[in-house]
């Protein structure tokens, strides 16, 4: 089956656009290193206290998805219009931490979870407008989807 996540620009990113994909698509576009296949299962762990919780899909961005070989991170922003964030808070209270550069959600899951409806870049950008901004060139750049 032909992957539905397109080439990689000549910057190493994703052409514009949110790339939708399955977590197969995505491990095997992404996941190629032990340090990749790390970082995979981190994003499993906050996938999973997501989906408990209602979360219906979720936006893939940072170093992860580019050609990078070692990636630092990666960086989620996650629909929260049909979550309970009442069990969420519960269950996985790391996914509302984001003191000291969250540094307690990168030490949990190694990459960091944003709600989409949260203000990334004041005074009105959202989360998921803001992934979809390359940070150096202010250039548009693709994101990877996720439907839980």
């Amino acid at each position: 089956m032909k992957s539905s996540l397109p080439p990689f620009t000549s910057y190493g990113i994703l052409p514009p656009g949110i790339h939708w994909a399955s977590w197969k698509e995505i491990t095997d576009r992404f996941g190629h290193t032990p340090h990749r296949q790390n970082l995979l299962l981190g994003l499993m762990q906050g996938i999973d206290a997501l989906k408990a919780a209602g979360c219906q899909a979720i936006y893939i961005d940072g170093s992860f998805c580019t050609d990078k070989e070692v990636p630092g991170d990666f960086d989620v922003c996650w629909d929260d219009s049909t979550v309970d964030l009442d069990f969420l808070l519960v269950s996985a209270p790391l996914m509302f931490e984001f003191g000291q550069a969250r540094a307690a959600q990168k030490a949990a899951y190694l990459g960091e979870f944003f709600p989409c409806s949260g203000i990334a870049a004041p005074p009105t950008t959202l989360y998921l407008d803001f992934f979809q901004c390359d940070k150096n060139s202010g250039s548009a750049k693709g994101i990877v989807g996720l439907k839980l």
